[in-house]
């Protein structure tokens, strides 16, 4: 199992950037495909997106494409979302999330097995 902790979350303007990190321990990191999702006030936990083992490959969702883009460096077992033109609406608990799935499209929440606790992101208007 792979232990997972995010950073880099807080309170930002509309408009403004945050760079997350997640950064793993406890196995090799660049075995797994890495994952964000987050999870807005009273709503379900989405898919953000995601990279494959070797950061080639990376997907996201509609709502963030063109504005985050996700990363990884491998040498520092990290991976990083990173996150411009911030909206309200991205407004959430952000988790990383680690897979061993090899396809190179992962978004399902089930398709992912280590989990980090969350980081808080709030944009505000």
């Amino acid at each position: 199992q792979v232990q997972l902790v995010e950073s880099g979350g807080g309170l930002v303007q509309a408009g403004g950037s945050l760079r997350l990190s997640c950064t793993a321990s406890g196995r090799t990191f660049s075995n797994y495909a890495m994952g964000w999702f987050r999870q807005p006030p009273a709503k379900e936990r989405e898919f953000v997106a995601s990279a494959t083992w070797s950061g080639r490959y990376t997907y996201y969702s509609d709502s963030v494409k063109g504005r985050f883009s996700i990363s990884r460096d491998n040498a520092k077992n990290t991976v990083y979302l990173q996150m411009n033109s911030l909206t309200p609406e991205d407004t959430a608990i952000y988790y990383c999330a680690a897979s061993r799935l090899t396809r190179t499209v992962v978004t399902d929440p089930t398709d992912f097995h280590s989990w980090g606790q969350g980081t808080q992101v709030t944009v505000s208007s």
